[in-house]
């Protein structure tokens, strides 16, 4: 017998009653608030909520509760992790209320129930706490970089990638100040040109179209998401501040992806993008150049089949974007990366005047100087006009003779400490065993003594 028959029996224990909570308005969720919450705010599709809930059958009979496992319960609203009723009681709740959602099967589990617990059809009653909820992190390393919250849900699944065409209208704030708000049709990747951070350009990635969602974006991300340290003197934004942004994204035209572009189509856009990251690395957004150089690389580095003509033109594409992104790397203070881009580069022209010097000194940043004063010295040899490598093969040498001098210096102090922890031991042994010879003379002249008074 299922609980709806069990209902129509009348022995249920529960009074359906509530407010119908349904978008349909029709009865399949009703709401009873038992305790008010202490919060205005509601919370959005994609927030995590933390929740605490009894589950019982229409009849009394529990079959599930997080409080008899002492742990709360954690899911993504609207995004269907939990069963409608959840999604859509939940999104009505504010923290610290309680309140009794029964359900009917539609919004529950429908006519296959969950055996062998929930029988077919069921009528669900829920008691749930609201305790938290937190927007969605954006950010690669999840820790709280880009918080989005959802005022309206997108449609589709697809979502703008780089280089695609939006369309947006955004609308950025600072302490309740607003200080942009606008209609904007640009390319993700341009978006500085247009006085937008990266954390608003890699948010828009996240969204899909017709969406609507509010956007905090912290200040630690410098030069990254948000303004960084420079601030913006234009929007009168200072150092270190937390951004918002409302952003709707009404339209939008994805980029071809590499295996969708033919190679005439892959060489022309490497043209228009090695130009578009050389304003930007005289600008100084050596990440934001770096970001373009790299999609050179992804288009071409494993192209093959071309014609001759294609293939020179190809190869100086990727020989400057390798050039190009080992620059803005000593730039960023990153020598390793700098050095891997640099290798790349020689394995296309092994005596590049650029990428050994820039090898070198990537060597020179990692304290490799043996290493960066052998490209140094490369870079002479073949190019002896290159005064800044003379100078450098100097520095190199300065280095390391400086390394050797410290490294003498330290094997000096430790070989005196060892002698001195040496003749500290020997001074003790000594010690010890005149010692000992003292005892056995002393226990002699006892013996004598005993022997004599016999």
């Amino acid at each position: 017998m299922t609980a709806e028959e069990l209902t129509s029996e009348g022995q249920h224990t529960i009074p359906m009653e509530g407010e119908d909570i349904t978008p349909k308005k029709d009865g399949g969720v009703l709401k009873l608030v038992k305790r008010e919450g202490t919060d205005s705010d509601l919370p959005m599709t994609g927030d995590k909520v933390f929740v605490h809930y009894v589950g019982t059958l229409l009849d009394g009979t529990p079959f599930d509760s997080s409080r008899d496992r002492g742990e709360k319960f954690s899911f993504e609203l609207g995004k269907g992790q939990v069963i409608k009723a959840w999604d859509i009681g939940v999104a009505t709740m504010k923290v610290g209320e309680l309140c009794q959602l029964i359900c009917k099967p539609e919004y529950a589990y429908g006519t296959a129930g969950s055996p062998p617990k929930i029988p077919p059809n069921s009528t669900l009653i829920f008691e749930v706490e609201l305790f938290e909820f937190r927007g969605e992190d954006l950010t690669d390393e999840e820790d709280g970089g880009i918080i989005r919250r959802i005022i309206t849900k997108g449609q589709g699944y697809s979502k703008p990638n780089e280089g695609a065409s939006v369309e947006v209208t955004v609308v950025g704030t600072y302490k309740g100040r607003v200080f942009d708000e606008r209609e904007l049709k640009f390319e993700i990747g341009d978006g500085e040109s247009h006085d937008l951070p990266a954390g608003v350009e890699k948010s828009i990635m996240a969204m899909e179209q017709g969406e609507e969602a509010l956007f905090s974006i912290r200040p630690k991300y410098d030069h990254t998401y948000g303004f960084g340290n420079a601030g913006n003197s234009k929007y009168n934004i200072p150092a270190g501040a937390t951004l918002q942004y409302k952003i709707k994204l009404t339209a939008f035209e994805k980029a071809k992806e590499s295996w969708e572009m033919t190679t005439a189509e892959k060489l022309e856009q490497s043209g228009i993008v090695k130009e578009k990251g050389t304003q930007y690395f005289k600008g100084g957004n050596y990440k934001r150049a770096a970001v373009h150089y790299k999609r050179i690389v992804s288009w071409l580095e494993h192209e093959s089949g071309l014609s001759e003509e294609d293939e020179k033109k190809a190869k100086a594409l990727r020989l400057a974007a390798y050039l190009n992104l080992a620059m803005c790397f000593l730039k960023l203070q990153e020598p390793n990366q700098a050095l891997e881009n640099c290798d790349k580069a020689l394995e296309i022209d092994a005596s590049n005047e650029k990428a050994l010097f820039r090898r070198g000194e990537a060597l020179f940043g990692m304290k490799e100087f043996d290493r960066a004063r052998d490209d140094f010295q490369r870079v002479v040899q073949l190019y002896p006009a290159n005064k800044a490598a003379k100078s450098q093969v100097v520095l190199c040498q300065k280095r390391i003779k400086e390394q050797h001098e410290k490294d003498k210096r330290i094997y000096a102090n430790m070989f005196q400490k060892f002698a001195e922890r040496d003749s500290k031991k020997e001074a003790e042994k000594v010690k010890s065993e005149s010692k000992e010879n003292s005892d056995e003379e002393m226990e002699d002249q006892n013996r004598e003594k005993e022997v004599a008074s016999e």
